[in-house]
């Protein structure tokens, strides 16, 4: 192993060309440095330092070691200094939906951010059943998630309204087999759809599966399907279908809620829910 300690003689040696005046440089004495130095070609097992009246030269190892002696203490003093500016860095694991993400960057994440500047937010973005899932199995500290019954060990935030949209004057709603877009697997909007579609019913065949809100919205309104559209995104390119009329499966209203992993809460992750419960209003009417 290489010492730190030995390498920063080794440069002070290189950089003076003289033993005696990088001596003086780092306060040592000539003797003790010469023993560093010493010490250093043994654990190397390389002559490193050619000695003469006027002073020292680098050999071929010694040039090579050189380089690597600077890299290391670069390294080693980045280390030191993140190691003293996050003494107690914090890492706390957020999920969203991904519908839903660019809402809270907006409102409230960035300003958890900005304020604990040690504690890191590390942000992934799902749908609500898989992020759920992957809060039991301790992959996350705090989730928000959508659901369409009332939260189980969770806070509930606001409700989501979401309607049938299809494009203005368009046709996609009056086939036969209804084109959809949908919400990905294990998402409860989807999850509901199927569940409340009867065998009265048309039949559905789902066109597009992502989790992109943009992309649904483009799908209608370019009436290639119809889709769930959450009530703040139905824009004027857009009609809103009524269930019955149109012999669609209901859409019943979603919840939003928050829940908190029991095995990791801190008062910080309390911070983050709490900081979330306060932009309640901007979180339920932005329209982004």
């Amino acid at each position: 192993m290489l010492k730190i300690e030995l390498l920063e003689s080794f440069i002070a040696v290189a950089e003076c060309g003289n033993v005696s005046k990088a001596a003086e440089k780092i306060c040592r004495t000539q003797s003790a440095l010469s023993l560093q130095i010493k010490k250093l070609e043994e654990s190397v097992g390389q002559t490193l330092l050619l000695r003469d009246n006027k002073g020292v030269s680098l050999t071929e190892s010694g040039e090579t070691l050189l380089n690597y002696a600077y890299k290391m203490l670069q390294l080693n003093s980045q280390i030191l200094d993140e190691l003293k500016d996050n003494p107690n860095k914090q890492v706390i694991r957020l999920g969203v939906p991904t519908d839903y993400i660019k809402r809270y960057l907006n409102s409230c994440l960035l300003e958890f951010i900005r304020e604990f500047t040690r504690i890191e937010l590390a942000i992934d973005t799902d749908v609500s059943g898989n992020l759920y899932k992957r809060l039991q199995q301790g992959e996350f500290d705090v989730i928000v998630a959508t659901h369409w019954q009332a939260p189980v060990n969770g806070e509930l935030l606001f409700e989501r309204h979401f309607h049938w949209a299809a494009a203005k004057n368009g046709n996609a709603h009056l086939r036969d087999t209804i084109p959809m877009a949908l919400y990905p697997e294990n998402c409860p909007i989807r999850a509901q759809v199927f569940a409340n579609h009867q065998l009265s019913m048309r039949p559905i065949n789902v066109l597009l599966s992502t989790p992109s809100p943009q992309a649904l919205c483009m799908a209608v309104e370019n009436d290639l399907s119809i889709a769930p559209i959450a009530a703040f995104r139905i824009n004027d390119k857009m009609q809103i279908l009524d269930p019955i009329e149109h012999g669609l499966p209901p859409l019943p209203v979603f919840n939003e809620s928050v829940y908190v992993n029991p095995e990791t809460q801190s008062p910080v992750t309390q911070q983050l829910v709490n900081l979330i419960k306060a932009n309640v209003q901007s979180l339920s009417s932005a329209t982004i």
